[in-house]
């Protein structure tokens, strides 16, 4: 008997194993049929989501996989319609971008595109912006499209530090490097103020444009419709900004009897039986997250990081795999560590000498140590809507003393060595040790412009007119020099097409570098992070200070942009 149950056990494996590893002819796809699309929630710049993240339930997509299944339908002459079903996105307007750029390609290649807009927040403008691209744009009964305009909002903690005997200081280089602000300042600085309102003015030009275009309203229509919302789907529908008002079931049940194809089983079909024919092979290396020094794709809480060690051993697996004909770098980091970000630099520039066209792709942001990193490379690209630039440093350094006197908690420091001091966090430096600081933060300044005025070809006076830390839209850094072109993943691998002598409509295929992480490589991140993914929820505004805080360790230097630069 216990012979016949191993026999048994085996034909069980073999035949999940079988089922595992046996091709598929993916799903069957009717000739005019009608794709779904679902456009929502957040996408991920990596290969795959952690299994930490699986495990706690999230569903992030990757985001090169729906530019995908899109690449593919344009060349799927099977599909008659694609239908977009946009609910609350959680992504940056470079993402935003690559989206809208990607319906409107479809549009080109002649499928018929429709929007159906399921929305109930005001905060709705990049999922109406990204439904402009369609043909035709369509808003549930129950839906609000507010299209009430844009904001952003920055947190100012000096105030609550100073209550509980907590000073905070700063040594910064750059009178727009205004991270620091956020914990020792109590409200927005001049600088700080004309920054964002460039940005605002940058993202709300695009937001016009695009809708006048994609609506044929002129941008004084527009603008005009925004001081009128929120409005209504009537009101909607009566200023031109939709062309219906309907149930997501009765729009597709008005296509009439075509059958209708999901985007979770489309994903499955084989882009070879569409004629796709790659003729060279790009490594596609992500850059993803804060920027730290060491190994790893993950923090304690599921977050992607940019792990100096492992997307430098990455970009020279890539470079020396003779199979790779071009490297692209896609970024979408508010930067970090500058030792870090350096050490990158170093690898992406290691990869160019072996002749391979390396093309730095920025997703939402490659700001301070992100675009530190980006600059490297034989050209970078980025989108209209992408946050980048902030080529600036600070240090900063809380001083605790006070709030141990308020907590009754005595403390004698020791030291030996003149600059000693600089590893207490009981009582503040001395003038010599600040001046030595100073001195520190201004090299670390001085070594990124160099490095970007080599890889951007200005001098450095140039650099430092455009650095001191501001933070610019990837219109903005276009215009002054920052970048070499707009455009998403697809324009990067464009660019990287046109450095091969390739043909403009030739096939390639991205290969991911680092491959694919084993099963207990997963695994023990994620119990790694369990701890850690068990705090309780927080408002967003203050969650999105944790993975920027897991820069600042050890009082170092640090490359990193104002650290709320969400446009909503």
């Amino acid at each position: 008997m216990r012979r016949f149950r191993s026999i048994v056990l085996v034909v069980i494996l073999l035949w999940v194993a079988w089922l595992w590893f046996s091709p598929s002819s993916g799903p069957t796809v009717a000739p005019g049929s009608t794709l779904v699309v679902e456009i929502s929630g957040s996408y991920l710049e990596a290969a795959e989501p952690s299994i930490l993240s699986r495990l706690l339930g999230e569903r992030r997509r990757p985001f090169v996989s729906i530019l995908s299944d899109l690449r593919k339908a344009e060349r799927d002459d099977r599909l008659k319609t694609v239908v977009f079903r946009i609910r609350d996105l959680e992504l940056g307007w470079g993402k935003a971008q690559e989206i809208r750029d990607a319906i409107a390609d479809l549009r080109r290649a002649g499928r018929k595109t429709l929007a159906h807009l399921e929305l109930e927040s005001f905060q709705s403008q990049k999922e109406y912006y990204v439904a402009t691209a369609a043909e035709s744009i369509y808003e549930a009964p129950a839906s609000r499209a507010a299209l009430v305009g844009l904001a952003a909002e920055y947190l100012f903690l000096g105030g609550m530090f100073e209550k509980i005997g907590v000073e905070v200081e700063v040594e910064r280089i750059g009178r727009f490097k205004t991270a620091a602000d956020t914990f020792a300042g109590h409200e927005m600085s001049p600088a700080h103020r004309e920054m964002v309102d460039s940005l605002l003015d940058s993202i709300a030009g695009q937001f016009v444009a695009g809708i006048a275009e994609g609506r044929g309203l002129s941008p004084d229509a527009v603008r005009a419709a925004i001081e009128r919302a929120p409005m209504t789907a009537e009101e909607m529908l009566e200023l031109g900004l939709i062309d219906g008002i309907s149930q997501y079931g009765e729009l597709i049940d008005s296509l009439g009897s075509d059958p209708v194809i999901e985007d979770s089983k489309y994903a499955g079909v084989d882009p070879a039986s569409l004629g796709f024919e790659p003729v060279a092979q790009f490594a596609l290396v992500y850059g993803t997250g804060m920027v730290l020094v060491g190994k790893g794709a993950t923090s304690r809480s599921g977050n992607p990081v940019l792990a100096s060690d492992t997307v430098s051993t990455a970009l020279r697996d890539a470079a020396a795999d003779d199979a790779i004909d071009a490297i692209i770098l896609r970024i979408d980091s508010p930067g970090g560590s500058a030792l870090a970000s350096d050490m990158v630099w170093s690898a992406v520039r290691a990869a160019r000498k072996t002749g391979k066209p390396v093309i730095a792709s920025v997703s939402d942001v490659a700001a301070s140590g992100g675009y530190y990193v980006a600059v490297g490379a034989d050209q970078v690209i980025a989108s209209p809507g992408s946050l980048t630039g902030s080529i600036g440093v600070f240090v900063m350094r809380p001083v605790l003393g006070g709030m141990f006197q308020k907590l009754g908690i005595g403390v004698q420091p020791v030291t030996r060595g003149a600059h000693a001091d600089l590893l207490l966090a009981s009582q503040p430096l001395s003038p010599e040790s600040r001046a030595r600081l100073r001195e520190e933060v201004e090299s670390i300044y001085d070594l990124f412009v160099e490095r970007v005025a080599s890889g951007r070809k200005l001098s450095n006076d140039r650099v430092d007119e455009l650095g001191q830390g501001r933070v610019w839209t990837g219109e903005q850094a276009a215009q002054a020099g920052l970048l070499d072109g707009l455009g998403g993943l697809r324009a990067a691998v464009s660019r990287a097409k046109v450095m091969l002598e390739l043909d403009e409509d030739a096939d390639v295929a991205l290969i991911t570098y680092p491959p694919p992480r084993s099963l207990p490589e997963q695994i023990g991140e994620a119990l790694g992070g369990l701890r850690a993914a068990a705090l309780p929820e927080l408002p967003r505004l203050v969650r999105d200070l944790e993975p920027w805080l897991s820069a600042l360790t050890d009082r170092t230097p640090a490359l990193l942009p104002p650290v709320i630069v969400e446009i909503r």
